[in-house]
């Protein structure tokens, strides 16, 4: 009896210790796929840190928000600076613990639960083989042939799509809506998100596309392509920084605490241009493989901080949607 009673009692505290031992980390599709970040970075986590890490994908902030204190999530990653006041005021998440000096971004970092992993800078790509005169400019871009099609998201729907009207927002300010007016008929389309755009775009559907200026990385390194380019505007472009944050709820606040740290590793950070296609959060740039460090990039960021994202983002999406309506 008593041997059968230790037995139990060890079984009870063995798969105790192996649950402590899971880090359940709520990602985006993309990530955990077997071409995204997550697989390496999931290999490269569990050789120092002895648990079992566990992504689960899907959508983040919905999730994490209908879950509430009941939610399994012991990270959160892939979120962007322009949901991170919905994030914040749900109560869901505690203080990253690390040290933003460490960040390599063009703007300064003091957000002390939202912790960058990566960024890059909002673009227009382009095919070169396709336009004859590239926009390096707002201006330029609004007066281009409209036989010139461009294809975008749905700020609505989609993060990138939101970040170009914040972009526009911050360049246009009251004048943004007509300059939607004066875009309109150069939009082939509207996608809800960034996945549908860009396959039009490298199907050949439209010249151009809304992504990012680190995106001809892909093509140039894994297509030996280099006729896909970035737009570089001299306005400046939107700075497009991906987070990732702690719950306050985790049952594992060390083991949570240890991949916040891992995060601005080199482990981490060095696994992050080639699958993820961003220029990783905390390495200088003499780190970065040769393919990021020599694309072009704008020489000013723009941003608007949580609170002005805030402000702004409604009337921001209005002006859109009545000037492509019309």
């Amino acid at each position: 009896m008593k041997a059968s009673i230790f037995a139990a009692g060890l079984l009870a505290a063995t798969t105790a210790v192996a649950q402590a031992q899971t880090l359940t980390v709520y990602a985006p599709d993309y990530f955990t796929s077997e071409w995204g970040p997550g697989p390496t970075i999931e290999a490269e986590f569990e050789k120092v840190c002895g648990c079992d890490l566990d992504f689960v994908p899907g959508d983040l902030l919905p999730r994490i928000m209908l879950e509430g204190q009941n939610t399994r999530a012991d990270i959160v990653i892939g979120l962007n600076t322009d949901v991170t006041a919905k994030a914040r005021s749900t109560g869901l998440f505690a203080e990253h613990g690390q040290d933003n000096s460490l960040l390599e971004l063009p703007i300064e970092w003091t957000d002390n639960t939202f912790l960058p992993f990566d960024w890059a800078y909002v673009s227009f790509v382009y095919d070169a083989t396709k336009i004859d005169t590239t926009p390096t400019s707002f201006e330029e871009l609004r007066s281009m042939p409209v036989d010139q099609k461009i294809v975008i998201q749905d700020p609505r729907s989609s993060i990138s799509g939101l970040a170009l009207v914040l972009w526009v927002k911050a360049v246009y300010g009251d004048e943004a809506e007509a300059f939607w007016a004066d875009l309109a008929p150069r939009i082939l389309t509207v996608t809800k998100g960034w996945s549908e755009a860009y396959g039009l775009f490298t199907d050949g559907e439209a010249p151009m596309v809304l992504s990012y200026n680190t995106s001809p990385a892909y093509h140039i390194a894994f297509e030996d392509d280099v006729t896909k380019k970035a737009s570089i505007f001299s306005e400046g472009h939107y700075g497009f920084f991906e987070l990732v944050a702690k719950t306050a709820t985790t049952d594992n606040p060390e083991l949570a605490d240890q991949f916040m740290t891992f995060v601005l590793s080199d482990a981490f950070q060095s696994a992050i241009p080639m699958t993820n296609f961003s220029y990783p959060s905390a390495q200088p740039s003499s780190e970065w493989p040769e393919v990021f460090a020599s694309l072009p990039a704008p020489d000013k960021a723009l941003f608007f901080s949580e609170d002005e994202a805030e402000a702004v983002r409604a009337e921001a999406i209005e002006e859109w949607r009545r000037a492509l309506s019309q």
